[in-house]
């Protein structure tokens, strides 16, 4: 039953936000319609000058206000190496948890030839040229540990060799605080393969 089709446009508009359902889509819209008016407002504002602001970086793909975004405008940047990620979160959370101060190139997704998504797709004519052109010294490929992921990370490693460009991959092993019986194989796996000399945390 609808006692407001503007509500329940509402409703059906927050359902599009990741892991968000109908109930929560509800509970969002009740929140933001009876105790905080004015803080919806301020949230309506704010995304309407994004989706009016924000764009694409010309040399990394990342989100930006402007056509370079601070990152790569930012002259304190290791100018010697790139990161290559598959999502502006990535960024986000390598910029949070480690002191990687690189530059960075978003691919916006990963090689999945069954949804469309060739090279080409991600970007990568850009960073080919990139590549070329720039005195790069590493590219660190810091795509998901999945089989698309994989499968990108060996295209960006034979495009690097290509212009004589060391490879890097992000280590995988035991999270911190697990137990090794609850570890899956495949992580068991490759944590062993990738065992190093023992270095206090």
């Amino acid at each position: 039953m609808s006692f407001s089709p503007s509500f329940d446009a509402l409703v059906q508009a927050l359902t599009c936000l990741s892991g968000v359902g109908k109930k929560t889509a509800q509970r969002m819209a009740l929140d933001l319609l009876l105790k905080k008016n004015a803080e919806a407002a301020t949230l309506a504002k704010a995304l309407t000058t994004a989706l009016a602001t924000v764009q694409r970086c010309r040399y990394c793909r990342n989100l930006s206000d402007a056509e370079v975004c601070l990152l790569c405008a930012d002259p304190l940047r290791n100018r010697q190496q790139i990161c290559v990620v598959e999502t502006p979160a990535d960024v986000i959370a390598i910029e949070q948890a480690t002191d990687y101060r690189g530059l960075f190139f978003v691919l916006m997704g990963h090689i999945a030839p069954l949804d469309g998504m060739g090279p080409e797709a991600l970007g990568m004519d850009i960073l080919d040229d990139r590549l070329a052109n720039e005195a790069i010294s590493e590219l660190v490929l810091a795509t998901n540990a999945t089989l698309e992921g994989e499968t990108t990370a060996y295209f960006l490693a034979e495009l690097a060799a290509k212009h004589g460009i060391q490879a890097t991959r992000l280590a995988y092993g035991v999270p911190l605080g697990s137990e090794l019986s609850y570890i899956d194989k495949q992580t068991l796996h490759h944590a062993f393969q990738s065992r190093d000399h023992y270095h206090e945390l």
